[in-house]
């Protein structure tokens, strides 16, 4: 077994909830991945993680989006936190954007979040700032339910990502 999934396994309620936060921040979903505990390998650890993510109300999801900086921003509270570390490695390839290009980021993201009520989440692994820039524009297009949709994929690509991460420390 990984080290780090036995140790999070035997691990208190409490460094349990706290890692999973970590990895997504609805708690909800959190709290829901404690209490699978014990999980048995990777996989099911996995599994079980989409399994309860599919159950999210908007609410959850919402409150897991608003943990993520804006694409190209880094001056949320939570910067400091493993989770902060792992947005800015996840948006690195936004450093490298010209001027123009995060000025219509940051101009887009401020629309977006007008119009849909939330950050604009998109799984920013591999991704150029160019490409979450048309991404963006594309998803300003969408219904708020459609665009709701998508961000919670976003979100779940995200959280397998991030549980990758974690189980390697």
């Amino acid at each position: 077994m990984n080290a780090m999934l036995a140790a999070w396994n035997a691990a208190s309620r409490a460094g349990a909830l706290e890692a999973m936060l970590v990895c997504c921040g609805a708690r909800r979903w959190a709290e829901a991945m404690v209490e699978k505990r014990p999980m048995q390998n990777i996989v099911t650890l996995s599994e079980e993680a989409d399994r309860i993510w599919a159950t999210m109300k908007d609410g959850d999801l919402i409150e897991a989006f608003a943990c993520h900086p804006r694409i190209g921003e880094s001056t949320r509270g939570h910067m400091a936190t493993q989770s902060g570390v792992w947005s800015r490695q996840e948006q690195s390839s936004a450093g490298a954007a010209d001027a123009l290009v995060m000025t219509e980021l940051a101009a887009l993201n401020a629309l977006y979040e007008q119009r849909f009520g939330f950050t604009y989440i998109v799984c920013a692994t591999g991704k150029s700032a160019e490409e979450m820039l048309a991404i963006l524009k594309r998803r300003l297009e969408s219904d708020r339910a459609m665009e709701l949709r998508e961000a919670a994929e976003q979100q779940r690509l995200i959280l397998q990502i991030r549980l990758g991460k974690w189980l390697a420390q």
